[in-house]
């Protein structure tokens, strides 16, 4: 059991692209969810927060996962009204005790 499973306390839906033939010769790519996963989202420090907000729309978040689950750099987690794309996973030092997720969220533009 890993060292984590008591601490991942939100399912986030993982969207991954996928491309099929369109039956004209061409092809299309849609996106799709693969799983439903527990996870634990590393809270953003209120520096990181105004900065997101002084720069116009990037915040970038850390998500964990138990060791193991499918989660690949270009994935998109959906947690609640929000699309993150990751874009690194990687395991600790110490392997089989969780994987990370590096993500990216775009803030809607106020119109």
């Amino acid at each position: 059991m890993s060292r984590v499973g008591r601490l991942l306390n939100t399912s986030v839906g993982v969207w991954r692209m996928s491309t099929v033939d369109d039956g004209g010769g061409g092809q299309s790519t849609a996106w799709a969810q693969v799983a439903t996963v527990r996870a634990r989202r590393s809270q953003p420090s209120a520096r990181e927060r105004q900065g997101a907000d002084q720069a116009g729309a990037q915040l970038d978040e850390v998500w964990y996962f138990h060791p193991g689950t499918d989660v690949r750099r270009g994935d998109e987690l959906r947690p609640a009204g929000r699309v993150l794309e990751v874009t690194a996973v990687f395991e600790p030092s110490e392997p089989g005790t969780y994987l990370r997720a590096d993500c990216t969220l775009r803030q809607q533009a106020d119109t």
